[in-house]
Formats: structure tokens, sequence, C-alpha cells
């Protein structure tokens, strides 16, 4: 059972990797920031249209990296379409703490967001992979507070 799960969650991230959502340059965008990953070599740039309340109209990436890396971004702009900032950063929180192993916050939560990212979190039992997974993440975040850059360094 365990070896099945583990197929299909490799599964979700190969798709992902291969054929990653909202891989584009949106030209309307208000917010960027780009991220780099130098021990990985995942180098992105993620993309912003918010609105004056905090709504993420729009967010997209371009950029290179592993396939946890380019899976990730591409899970994050699934997921934080149409969020208002402050539950965007919420659930960044809940997914670092889910690829960190400090998951006892987020441990038997029904949370139907942590149940999509549920694939990544194979990450925490190698803390390199850790950078890869969440530079997405880091990198809209500092979008959203104005920074131009973020590094995993």
């Amino acid at each position: 059972m365990m070896d099945d799960l583990r197929d299909l969650y490799q599964e979700v991230i190969l798709d992902h990797g291969k054929s990653p959502r909202n891989f584009r340059h949106p030209e309307d965008c208000n917010r960027m920031a780009e991220g780099d990953n130098p021990l990985c070599g995942d180098q992105l740039t993620v993309y912003l249209k918010m609105d004056r309340g905090g709504l993420v109209e729009d967010v997209a990436f371009e950029g290179r990296g592993c396939a946890i890396s380019m899976a990730s971004a591409s899970m994050m702009t699934e997921m934080v379409q149409g969020r208002n900032e402050a539950d965007a950063r919420a659930l960044f929180e809940k997914f670092h703490k889910l690829v960190t192993g400090d998951d006892a916050d987020v441990n038997g939560e029904d949370d139907e967001d942590l149940d999509k990212l549920i694939v990544l979190s194979g990450v925490r039992e190698f803390p390199m992979r850790v950078k890869c997974a969440t530079l997405a993440w880091h990198t809209m975040t500092a979008a959203m507070d104005g920074d131009e850059t973020v590094t995993t360094e």
C-alpha cells in the first residue's frame, strides 16, 4: 500500500514538473520576485496580480529547476489563485510545517489544501530538497512583501 501511494505521489510530482501549470509571464502583474536556490540550481520568478484588497487575481511563474521545485511552484500557483493574501500566507505556513517535519500542528487537520500538498511531504526526509519544495512559496511571499529577490542561502 505504501509503495502504491509513493508511486502516486511521484507521478503527481513528475506531471507538475514536466507540465507545470501557470508557467508564463502575465503582462498585467503588479508584483514579482526572483527566487534562487544555489545548492540545487533552481531559479524562478513569481508573478502576482493582486487587487487593492489583497486578493490574488492571477499568479504565475517562470524559471528552471528540479522536478520538485517546478512541481511545487505549479501546485502553489493553482492553490493561491483567488485567495486573499492572508490565506495564501497561512497556506504557506501549513505547507512549510508539512515539508519540514514540524507538522504536529497540521497532523489530524481536515484540510483539503494540505491533502493536495501531501505529495511533497516526502522531501522532509531529504533536507536539501526542502529548499527546492519551498523556493516558490518563499518567492511568492517576497513578491507580496515588495522584495525583489529571495534566496535559500
